[in-house]
Parts: structure tokens; sequence; C-alpha cells
């Protein structure tokens, strides 16, 4: 509750005008009863129909009042519930843009879907409830039975016991309902993670003909989340109606003793009685709910709160160190481990790349090229050794500052939601129509891109879905040379494409990064074999580098590759 408190803090003043309209209105339907009171006993009984109509006009104007009161409590509710939604969502945002990859794996990303959407949505619906009706239930309750009591002393032992019955219930509504509350939320992230898995590998699952599998996957995880929610649904099930009816019995109690007493009784107060009686049952009622909903709110702003709290694993330098590429990028006995496991991925690599030159990057599946990369972007930092980008150990260097240097074709083609050009453009929002062309043309986009009706307005569906896998890579690539960076990495950004085509794109590539330093990660030997340097990797460790004809005299196991793919053709 804390995390709550400090939002509504924030608007302070906000939150009090509503409190205060609520008040009014509050005030305006206590009011009501006691006014009744009077109309039946003072008026009716004595036959003054001045007074009547006299009582009746005051009660309008009570009525009005308490109207204002509401329009005015409900306005200042909804928008500071929306208010808060809307600063808690963009700070959760914001951190989550600042996590390393090690962070987004422990939280995974289903649930961080469910942390900034849902979780949200069930405190700023307890937050709008918190100041329609928390407030205003106790509000009620105080006044109505301030007013039993003043009016009917003798039901104050039935009054007391009603309440203290009550509020033994809503305790333990509240202590059974928290742990269901928040299982729930956990089965919801479960729901959320099969369904995005599903989603993003529907044609692989199509593929396969593995729908009815899926099916089965998906509704043994939405049994979970149903179970969970008839256990949370139980608790109130079970709460509610005891609140209902240990207060409908104090009525029934109240009307009894009120004619046991055998005394003349004023029908007027006794019907204010019931009044007030019934408005203390919708209190409770309303108390009851909005408990419910904090119980929610509450396992929902403990997950934020995680989020929120969650320390970065890759520590931001607070030095502003310049990057100078003069000195080439250099790898010093870098070893490597994923935080999920205590096995190396990569194990004491050396090398230089000097400045301008071309590396490539070869092993088979699962030797740890594309973790050597992400080393060098700082998606992870090293579990041993240095990264040096020029002087500068990459640790000492502004992420921004780095990453900008830097751009990034990946095997999977990444694409947003939008036009061909944003897509092109996004890396560099302002880059002249020339540079946008030799771009297009370098990654051998020209003929498809004509080939659309809409050209480069051409919009997009999520991640380039009306696009084939090879237009996609050379998309993702056009838009990396766009960027023009100092550093180019391309890994595996080919493997869709057919040999005549990655040849014109790598020829392409290789007189535009004039300049550049660039990594080629692949598997296939022909892509590399014109590289400055060639790096391989087997097993996490690096087994041989230098040039292609090198490698062929000193590394058996890139001569074991060039023989599998290429055998004894003789390539210049």
């Amino acid at each position: 509750m804390k995390l709550i408190i400090s939002y509504i803090r924030r608007h302070l003043m906000g939150f009090c005008l509503a409190i205060l309209f609520l008040v009014i209105e509050s005030f305006c339907d206590l009011m009501q009863p006691m006014m009744m009171s009077k109309i039946v006993d003072d008026a009716v009984a004595s036959g003054n129909a001045t007074l009547v109509l006299k009582l009746g006009m005051m009660m309008l104007e009570i009525a009005l009042i308490g109207a204002a009161g509401a329009v005015g409590r409900n306005y200042f509710a909804g928008h500071i519930s929306q208010t808060i939604g809307k600063e808690m969502r963009s700070e959760l945002y914001r951190k989550i843009q600042s996590f390393s990859f090690e962070n987004i794996d422990h939280l995974e990303t289903a649930s961080l879907i469910t942390r900034i959407t849902n979780d949200v949505a069930q405190i700023q619906n307890f937050i709008n409830g918190c100041m329609r009706i928390l407030v205003k239930a106790p509000i009620i309750c105080i006044g109505a039975i301030g007013f039993i009591i003043i009016q009917t002393p003798a039901q104050i032992p039935v009054v007391v016991c009603i309440l203290v019955i009550a509020t033994v219930l809503i305790i333990g509504n509240m202590k059974l309902g928290y742990p269901r509350f928040r299982k729930v939320q956990i089965k919801l992230d479960a729901l959320n993670d099969v369904s995005r898995s599903y989603l993003n590998l529907v044609r692989v699952v199509k593929a396969f003909g593995q729908e009815e599998q899926e099916k089965e996957r998906f509704g043994e995880v939405a049994d979970e989340l149903a179970v969970a929610n008839q256990s949370a649904m139980r608790v109130n099930a079970v709460f509610n109606p005891l609140i209902s009816l240990v207060v409908n019995l104090g009525i029934v109690v109240l009307l009894w003793t009120a004619g046991y007493e055998g005394r003349d009784i004023e029908i007027g107060k006794l019907m204010a009685s019931v009044n007030y009686m019934t408005q203390v049952l919708f209190a409770l009622g309303m108390v009851s709910n909005i408990l419910n909903n904090m119980i929610r709110a509450n396992a929902s702003a403990s997950r934020v709160k995680e989020v929120l709290e969650e320390v970065p694993a890759m520590i931001e330098t607070t030095k502003d160190k310049e990057i100078d590429l003069a000195e080439g990028i250099s790898f010093e006995d870098v070893s490597f481990h994923y935080p999920s496991t205590k096995e190396y991925t990569l194990e004491h690599i050396t090398f230089h790349i000097p400045r301008g030159k071309t590396c490539g990057i070869i092993g088979s599946t699962g030797s740890g090229k594309t973790t050597l990369i992400q080393l060098l972007l700082r998606f992870y930092d090293t579990t041993g050794g240095k990264i040096k980008v020029g002087k500068q150990d990459v640790k000492e260097v502004k992420l921004k500052a780095l990453r900008e240097k830097m751009a990034l074709v990946s095997q999977k083609a990444l694409l947003f939601s939008g036009t061909i050009e944003s897509n092109l453009r996004w890396g560099q929002p302002g880059v002249s129509e020339e540079k946008l062309k030799e771009a297009i043309r370098i990654s051998q986009c020209e003929g498809f891109i004509a080939d659309l009706d809409q050209g480069l307005q051409t919009v997009l569906g999520q991640g380039g879905i009306n696009l084939s896998g090879g237009q996609k890579q050379r998309l993702s690539l056009a838009r990396a040379l766009v960027k023009d960076p100092e550093i180019l990495i391309l890994d595996d950004c080919t493997s869709a494409l057919d040999a005549t085509t990655e040849a014109k794109v790598l020829q392409g590539i290789s007189a535009y990064a004039k300049g550049m330093t660039t990594f080629l990660i692949t598997q296939r030997i022909s892509t590399v074999m014109k590289a400055d340097y060639i790096l391989c990797l087997e097993n996490g460790k690096l087994v041989g580098k230098g040039t292609h004809e090198e490698l062929m005299e000193q590394c058996s196991i890139y001569q074991e590759i060039y023989e599998s793919q290429i055998g004894g053709e003789q390539v210049g």
C-alpha cells in the first residue's frame, strides 16, 4: 500500500477536493432519513400541510446539494486515478528500458506485460473506488450509528454487536483473499506467456499440425487460472452474504426490541432507524467490495513495486568518456556464463580487430557466436575479462554513447508496425533521401519495394508479417546502413537469402562499409572467406583466428567446416 499512497501524495490537492465533495455528498445522504423522520412525526402526525411542504423543499435542496457533491467527487476521483495510472505505466516503461537482458530474463516478458497493463488497472480501480466508497462508508456508518444511538439509546448493544461481527468478517475476508488474488495474477502471467508464445510461433504450430496440442496446453493454463479465480471468488461468496445477513438480522432485532419495550413508538424515528441501518448495510457491503479491490490492488502493487525496485544488472557508468575507435576493438581474456547457469558459454576469448576491418565469426550452432556480439553491445556484462572499444572498457562508457556507434542486424528480422519508410528511418529520422536510396540499393530492396503498390509508404503488419523472410532481412539491413554506424554487426542476417542475392548484398556492403568495423557472424564459410580476420569458435572457445589462408593451415575445426561446405573446390 505504501506504493499506492506515494502516488496519491503527488495529487494531494485533487485527492482532498474529492474527499471534500464526498463529505458533502455523505452529509446530505445522512440528512435525508432525519428529515423524513421530522415530516412523519412533526408534520404528518399534526396534519400540518405547510410544514410538510417546507420540510419537503428542504429535502429537495439537500438532495440537489448531494448530487452536486457526487458530480465533483466522481470528476476528481476519475481524473486522479487515470493520471496515476498513466504515471505508473510511464515509470514502469522507463524502468524496463533500463533493464539488461538479465533483468528481463528474470522477470519474464509476459509477466512484465501483465504488470504494466492488468496490475496497473487493478490499482486504478482501487484508487477510484477508494475516493468514491472507502472514505464514504465510514462517514455513513458513523453518522448513521450516531443517529440511532442518540434517538434510540436502547439499541446501543444491538449496534455494537453488529459492528463487531461485521468487522471480524471483513478482516477474515482480507486475510483469506490476499494470497488467493496474488495467485490469480501469477496464473494470469502464465496465460499471457502461453498466448504470446503461440502467437509468435503460429506458423510453426500450423506447419507441424500441433493445433490440438497447443489447445490442450492453453486449456491447462486457462483451467489453472479459472481454479485460482474460483478460489478467490469463493471467499467473497461466503463473506459478503454473511455481512449482509448480520446487518439484516440487526434490523430485525432493532424492530423487535422497539416493539418489546411496550412503549409508544414514534413511527418517524423508527423509520429513520431502519433507514440508517439499511445505510450501514450498504456501507459495509461497499467496504467489503472495495476491500476485495484493495486485496487485488495490494497484490498488484507488490508486483509493480518489484519491477520499480529491481536493480538493473548492468550498472550505467557515471563517467562520460569519449569513444575513439582508432585503436579498434579488443577482447581481453573474456569469459561469460548466463545468470541462470554456471556453465560457461564463452571462455578466455582474446583477440583484436583494427578499426575499419572486417571480422568474420564462424562456428557451429551453440558455439557462442551471438553471445560474443551481445557482450560487445553490452546486452550482458562479462563474467571475466575486458572488452575495449578503442582504449575504453565498455563498462566505462555510457550505454547510449556505445550503442550509437553500432548497428545490429540479427538473423530474426525485427520490424515495427508502420510504413517501410518509417522503419528505415527509425534509427536516423533525419537521413537524406539520397542516403536512404543508397541503403535500399545496397541491401537489394529496390526490386520488391518497387513492386509494392504503395512503395515506401506500404504499411507493414506487426513484425512485418506481410513480407517474406528474405525481404524482412534486407529491410533490417537497409535500416542499419541508414544509421551509418562506425561498427556494423551482421548476425547471420542473410540466412534467408539465396546465394546470388547474398553475394550482391555482401559485395555492396564491402564497398559501402569502407572505414566501418564490420562483424559477420555466420555458419556459411563462403560469407567470411574474404574477411580481413576470421574467428573460429567451438564450444565457447576460440580455436582459431587469422585470415582464411592462415586458418586453412592452422585450424582443424575451420578446415572441417570448409571441407563439409565447399570440399575441394578452389575458391579465389
